[in-house]
């Protein structure tokens, strides 16, 4: 008899190990997508995957925004919690994984009662007590048809899927901190333009009020240049605004304060521009991208949900088991002879559940069907965020020459309006048209500058962390 433990042991976890798994095989959805990048990409479907990419800190080369971003992984509130929610998610992987094996735990025991003297064999008052110890297991189900185990993979599958939310809201975080970065300074750029401009603005104001006395102007070239002067300021005033409430959206990316030894940079043309692409990417880049490899992880998740639905239609055994000793006095529980063993097989065979097993099994496999649909539409969006920059990106060198150029003829052509309205050739009028074309063309540039760094923002997240956080597939720590 006191092998009938060892043998129960040993069969139980060779029941365990040969369970099988009635989840449908998992095979990946082909992409819906063309198998090439729209015309005037640069990624190349032949090309072989860098050896040495770059990390963040490589694509994002300016000192000062680097500091920010440092900062904000280390405070912002929103990653904490996409960074909580993998321990939580992980923690519950852990216990979901616990049901494969039995959950042993010890007991001890004592049962006292009291007979009556009525009731008792020599008529007088009997206290009777009894003491037990044991180790087992109660109520381990054997998992024959994987239903224990399909269970434990979607809860692996849904761990690593937060991981990689985790890891978007981490790109997302990069992209939001520098984004924002950057308008700020654009902002400061325009502020100083702007009130540049007033200024200017303010002295041929003066001036003209002088020739207007001196009977030289007239009164509407003197309401005119009052009106430039007016609109100056109050766009100085807006950019003033925007300037503020830029560092308060940055305050709250970081989680913290703006350092106070942080240099007030007010031009984008002393920014160091972000990282450009390289030529010939390859083109699965776009499956390394954190979001789809979320999708295709709860896909999986939602693909072994099926098989434990499929479990249901078939039959569950649990065992209830346990070793100790049963003794009437606590000093001979340990004892020679008051060994005891138990055990309770129980198996539940499935008969009339009024179509319970068959509703959970059709919701199973619609949450995959939905879940395919998901990650292929994720893949589209993934697919079209990359056209759309590389569409732009195409366009911004001549975009930004052109603004530069236009620029320049602005400048100079607001100089001869004004030299050529000095010498009395030609009224105020064209001065007001050329001030203000040259006033808009140095506005456009800047937003040339930003428009530029943007598209490269854009393309480092439709990339999935540009194309290089997630070139080994794996599911470490994030950085």
């Amino acid at each position: 008899m006191a092998r009938l433990p060892r043998l129960l042991s040993a069969a139980l976890f060779s029941l365990a190990l040969s369970a099988c798994s009635l989840a449908p095989a998992y095979h990946r959805p082909e992409a819906p997508i063309p198998s090439t990048y729209p015309e005037g990409g640069i990624l190349n479907a032949a090309a072989p995957a860098p050896a040495d990419l770059p990390s963040w800190q490589d694509f994002f080369r300016d000192p000062v925004l680097r500091r920010l971003i440092d900062t904000a992984l280390a405070n912002n509130r929103d990653l904490r919690i996409a960074l909580l929610n993998i321990e939580l998610t992980r923690s519950r992987y852990r216990v979901q994984r616990a049901d494969l094996l039995p959950a042993v735990s010890a007991a001890g025991q004592e049962d006292a009662r009291q007979v009556p003297a009525n009731l008792g064999a020599m008529g007088e008052r009997v206290i009777d007590r009894q003491y037990s110890a044991s180790l087992g297991f109660a109520s381990f189900e054997l998992d024959l048809f994987g239903r224990v185990r399909n269970l434990t993979e979607q809860a692996l599958e849904t761990f690593l899927s937060v991981e990689e939310d985790a890891r978007t809201a981490q790109i997302s975080l990069l992209v939001e901190v520098a984004g924002v970065y950057l308008q700020l300074v654009a902002d400061r750029e325009l502020e100083d333009i702007t009130r540049r401009t007033h200024e200017a603005r303010r002295e041929q104001y003066l001036l003209i009020q002088n020739r207007f006395r001196a009977g030289v102007a007239s009164d509407l070239e003197v309401q005119q240049a009052r009106s430039l002067m007016e609109e100056a300021r109050s766009n100085a005033a807006r950019y003033a605004t925007q300037v503020g409430q830029d560092e308060n959206l940055l305050f709250l990316l970081l989680g913290a304060p703006l350092p106070g030894d942080l240099p007030e940079v007010r031009r984008l043309r002393d920014v160091l521009p972000l990282e450009d692409v390289p030529e010939g990417l390859p083109s699965d880049l776009l499956e390394r991208r954190p979001d789809i490899r979320a999708a295709e992880h709860r896909l999986k998740g939602y693909n072994a949900n099926i098989g434990a639905a499929r479990a249901n239609f078939f039959p569950s055994i649990s065992l209830t088991g346990s070793l100790g000793s049963v003794s009437a006095e606590f000093s001979d529980l340990f004892s020679s002879g008051q060994h005891t063993w138990n055990f309770l097989p129980q198996i539940r065979l499935p008969l009339f559940d009024f179509g319970r097993n068959i509703a959970l099994l059709d919701s199973a496999e619609t949450e995959r069907d939905i879940a395919v649909a998901t990650y292929e539409k994720t893949i589209q969006n993934a697919f079209r965020e990359v056209g759309d920059a590389l569409a732009q990106r195409a366009q911004m060198a001549e975009q930004l020459a052109a603004d530069a150029a236009m620029t320049d003829a602005a400048g100079r052509g607001y100089n001869l309006a004004r030299q050529r309205y000095d010498a009395g050739v030609d009224s105020y009028l064209n001065v007001l048209d050329a001030e203000r074309t040259f006033y808009a063309a140095r506005q456009s540039y800047v937003g040339s500058l930003l428009l530029r760094e943007s598209n490269a923002l854009t393309l480092y997240k439709a990339l999935g962390g540009g194309w290089s956080e997630m070139r080994a597939g794996g599911h470490g720590p994030l950085p």
